[in-house]
């Protein structure tokens, strides 16, 4: 079946940031088979969008699905990740606790406009069935770590792990399986090269990995290896195209002009390390060294949102304070980061990012029905300052809809929340024991 998406003001996200003020989309089954200004073309069906806004669903390079359960624990508790965070994940994180955290943050994702997201947990071929069900594009990374991990207790029960995600997903037509080593320091460079022999006998995957994130890491680098995290992570062959490294603050001229060598992506968590009190990526350097920069939202846990429009300020924001002027990252750049930028990071810029022809029809509708949106001098403006969630009304994944008029159809909302308040409760009750000094 055609669809033609018409009267929309279309943003293609394209290398020349090509619009159609007057636009329309033409799928055919889940791909985009062309589009245009003026009258919609005859046949098919045709939707009027209304003059709003039609742009490429968002990605999300960087996030721990099953955390949106953690949001706002502990917030003001200086010592919350080990009073709080590590002993819940060592008794709760289970199979049913990651289906109900994976449906919580799925169900915010597709009301914020994000499509594809690129994951990195535990127990991640559940993951992978609660996101074929959401409907959503992902790149699902298994996480190998050196400390107590929920789903495995030595390395070689973490890449068989890894063995039988790559198998589930074989030939999927959404959702990608990756290696995800934690980070350099929780992994340790002999892991790093296995974990890049691993990617090297399984066409077709990514590769995933925290890096130079914090102060603790780069000594211990320096220290134990007499290097960077960065240069140590480039010397494993972890960091390749394929691979999306998240974080990235605190990275010198070398680490920059290395890591662009290597063909990694970035996944920018801006104010999840804001939050955090670590600091500012140097985005716009890594940018003009030709490293794509994607724009995440790190877990909720330590973001407390899977909204990229949340994001955008930040983004910009920081990249202007470092550059003491109005002029870094300007807004059109920002939305390209989200989308076409953030696609390239996962090496999916072949498919997704950008509203051309033989892409995948993953799109959303953003309507202009909001008062504090208007007046419109430039789109990309009021979408990176003005624009939130509620502004998208419909979303769209491979020419099939997951939400319509903010019903999302793939998912059940109730029973999403209900799943994810009833761990909740369990984590409370745990809390109280622990402030009570009774674990």
């Amino acid at each position: 079946m055609s669809l033609t998406l018409a009267n929309a003001w279309v943003l293609t996200m394209d290398r020349g940031l090509t619009e159609f003020r007057n636009g329309w989309v033409r799928i055919e089954g889940e791909t985009i088979a062309a589009l245009g200004n003026g009258p919609a073309p005859e046949g098919g069906e045709v939707l009027d969008m209304g003059g709003d806004v039609l742009m490429p669903g968002m990605v999300n390079p960087h996030c721990h699905l099953p955390m949106s359960l953690f949001r706002g624990l502990g917030e003001d508790v200086d010592d919350r990740l080990f009073r709080y965070i590590l002993p819940l994940e060592r008794k709760f994180v289970s199979p049913a606790m990651v289906r109900a955290g994976t449906a919580l943050s799925a169900l915010e994702s597709i009301m914020g406009g994000v499509t594809t997201i690129a994951d990195m947990y535990y127990f991640e071929t559940e993951i992978a069935e609660v996101m074929d069900r959401a409907g959503l594009r992902a790149v699902l990374g298994q996480t190998l770590a050196d400390f107590a991990a929920p789903d495995h207790a030595s390395f070689d029960e973490g890449f068989a792990l890894c063995d039988a995600l790559a198998d589930r997903l074989a030939g999927h037509p959404r959702l990608i399986a990756s290696i995800a080593p934690h980070a350099p320091y929780s992994t340790g460079p002999a892991v790093l090269e296995r974990a890049a022999r691993w990617h090297d006998d399984h066409p077709g995957t990514r590769v995933q990995i925290h890096l130079a994130e914090t102060e603790a890491e780069t000594a211990w680098a320096r220290r134990e290896h007499g290097m960077s995290t960065t240069a140590l992570a480039a010397k494993s062959g972890i960091l390749r195209p394929g691979t999306v490294a998240a974080h990235c603050l605190l990275m010198d001229d070398a680490d920059i002009a290395l890591l662009a060598e290597t063909g990694a992506g970035v996944a920018h968590n801006a104010r999840s390390n804001g939050k955090a009190g670590r600091g500012m990526a140097r985005v716009e350097d890594m940018r003009r060294a030709g490293i794509p920069v994607g724009i995440a939202t790190d877990g909720p846990m330590s973001g407390n949102t899977l909204d990229l429009f949340a994001q955008f300020g930040p983004v910009s924001i920081f990249a202007k304070i470092l550059g003491h002027s109005r002029k870094p990252l300007p807004a059109a750049e920002v939305v390209r980061m989200a989308t076409l930028e953030g696609a390239r990071a996962l090496a999916l810029d072949d498919r997704i990012g950008s509203l051309e022809p033989g892409k995948k029809a993953d799109i959303i509708r953003i309507s202009l029905d909001a008062p504090r949106l208007h007046p419109v001098y430039d789109v990309y403006s009021m979408l990176v300052f003005a624009a939130q969630p509620a502004d998208v009304h419909d979303v769209m994944v491979a020419g099939h809809w997951l939400m319509r008029n903010r019903q999302v159809l793939t998912l059940e909302t109730d029973r999403v929340l209900s799943d994810a308040l009833q761990v909740a409760g369990q984590f409370r009750a745990e809390m109280n024991a622990i402030d009570q000094g009774q674990t």
